[in-house]
């Protein structure tokens, strides 16, 4: 094979070919398995990477892991793949890597879609190696198989995507140096499901030494589901798909269960809290200090649930929200905790759909990332969080999920409505980078503490430090218990 030796990295399993455009080298399409998880590896860990000494081209981004067929054109099981941006490695120097975990509800996404192409950080930030990974998604990443009668041989079903995350973290940890990276200056990253997926590696056996720094974009630990959840929604799933055995399953192809479980158990596929791959308790164990070696740069927007508002539709947020709140917690809470709510909600809503978006908004995502930071200082360790600000031209949207992403990726043509202000786009990104090189964003931003609450404001044109208190993120009386219902 004749190749650019300039382009080639040697890693353990294969020597790979990039391409360069400008001074940017992408590396697309590196397997970080030995197996992909097809035929009889269905539903199984992921087959560590081996020694190979073969040269492979590294030129195109690899299918995404099956999903809803309109989201991503190339879709397949043979998904577990990652890819790799840098530049030309100075002698003697190891850069700091950022290593990006997609979103998508656990059902969605993949890195092969152009927002998250990092050509363009890499560009600005060139002393930076940027990452992103696949791993399995949906009831082919989170279905729980182990209690159906041949299910034994299945005991990883319900998290086999947080496995493909950690296995690919363990080849970059293996890896990088090659690209002149420094593996033990890694930081990972993800928003929505993949700020749920960073803040859950951490509690995972072996996990912590791929990586020293987390940053969560709006998730957190509580975007999971107890074992008794988990079964309920695979029960459903096979009831559905007129299935008895993972035999049974075994025999459908992809399509047809992709499709039967977004129809059936949507927003019900999460990882679970087994006790064996994930503790029983996510929050516990951070209190407990699971991960207070680990600095962490997190937060949430002030609109959250507004993105599935605007992106479903309002009728259909409104019949979903009302069939969530009636199957999903309304036989847990006191007449108390439901009259606190109603409170809430209702305070300051204009139109029908906003009192389900506010609560879901805290009990997904706003309340869980401060709890984050306070359970993470309480536990000793660090914890520097935002609240995002910035509203969209959308009338709905707002300052919605995910409207912060195209700005940290460098991406401003997948803004949504008006261009926001170039130097605050940078600055964001600055203050991202700078905490992966070296653990702290900005010497403006102070560490949240139990006492002040602060927190960095990412307005447009005022970045600013502030108390908790004085910008009202979390209603302390009114939503803050929702967090012991994990995902209400």
């Amino acid at each position: 094979m004749s190749y650019d030796k300039s382009l080639a990295v040697k890693c353990i399993n294969g020597t790979f070919v990039g391409t360069k455009t400008e001074n940017v080298i992408s590396y697309k399409g590196i397997p970080f398995v030995a197996k992909q998880p097809v035929g009889n590896l269905r539903w199984k860990a992921p087959v560590e990477y081996m020694p190979d000494g073969g040269v492979y081209e590294a030129f195109n981004f690899p299918k995404a892991s099956c999903q809803e067929k309109d989201l991503i054109p190339y879709q397949g099981e043979d998904c577990l793949y990652l890819n790799v941006w840098t530049t030309e490695a100075e002698p003697g120097k190891k850069k700091p890597v950022m290593v990006w975990i997609h979103g998508g509800a656990f059902t969605s996404g993949g890195t092969g879609i152009e927002l998250f192409d990092c050509a363009n950080l890499a560009k600005e930030h060139p002393d930076v190696i940027f990452v992103t990974l696949q791993y399995r998604l949906g009831a082919l990443g989170f279905l729980h198989l182990s209690h159906l009668p041949d299910g034994a041989d299945y005991p990883d079903a319900q998290n086999l995507g947080l496995l493909d995350q950690q296995m690919a973290l363990k080849w970059v940890h293996e890896n990088i140096a090659a690209f002149g990276g420094d593996p033990g200056n890694v930081t990972i990253w993800g928003e929505s499901a993949g700020a749920g997926s960073v803040t859950m590696q951490p509690l995972i056996k072996g996990s912590k030494q791929y990586f020293q720094k987390v940053i969560a974009q709006s998730g957190s630990p509580c975007q999971t589901n107890s074992s008794e959840e988990a079964i309920e929604a695979a029960n459903d799933l096979m009831a559905a798909l007129g299935c008895k055995t993972v035999a049974d399953l075994m025999k459908l192809d992809a399509r047809t269960l992709v499709d039967t479980a977004i129809q059936t158990i949507a927003f019900r596929m999460f990882p679970e809290r087994d006790g064996r791959i994930l503790p029983l308790d996510t929050w516990k164990e951070y209190a407990n200090g699971a991960a207070k070696d680990i600095i962490f740069l997190q937060g949430c927007n002030k609109d959250e649930m507004n993105c599935f508002v605007a992106d479903w539709g309002v009728e259909n947020f409104k019949a979903w929200a009302k069939n969530r709140k009636t199957k999903k917690y309304a036989h847990l809470l006191t007449e108390e905790e439901k009259a606190k709510i109603d409170s809430f909600c209702r305070e300051g809503a204009v139109e029908d759909w906003e009192p389900d978006s506010r609560l879901f908004g805290h009990s997904w995502f706003i309340d869980a990332a401060i709890k984050m930071s306070e359970i993470q200082t309480l536990a000793g360790g660090k914890s520097y969080t935002y609240f995002y600000r910035v509203e969209s031209s959308d009338p709905i949207r707002k300052s919605a999920h995910f409207e912060e992403v195209p700005i940290v990726f460098a991406h401003p043509e997948f803004v949504e409505g008006r261009p926001y202000d170039p130097a605050f786009s940078k600055a964001m990104r600055g203050m991202w980078v700078q905490f992966a090189r070296t653990g702290v964003p900005s010497p403006e931003w102070p560490l949240y503490d139990l006492k002040d609450r602060k927190v960095m404001v990412l307005d447009e044109f005022d970045i600013h430090p502030a108390k908790e208190s004085e910008v009202h993120i979390v209603d302390w009386d009114r939503t803050w218990f929702l967090t012991k219902y994990y995902m209400l």
